[in-house]
């Protein structure tokens, strides 16, 4: 088993991927609640 100390590992491409999904979930969210309350509008 490899030695590992805790505390040590580089977690930059994590954080890069936490920041892409955040930014994805974001803009979806937006998109959706767009999407609704254009069908609010106009399908009445």
């Amino acid at each position: 088993m490899a030695d590992h100390e805790h505390g040590s590992m580089n977690s930059d491409e994590q954080e890069k991927m936490f920041a892409s999904f955040m930014t994805f979930t974001t803009r979806s969210v937006i998109v959706i609640i767009a999407i609704l309350v254009i069908m609010a509008i106009f399908f009445r």
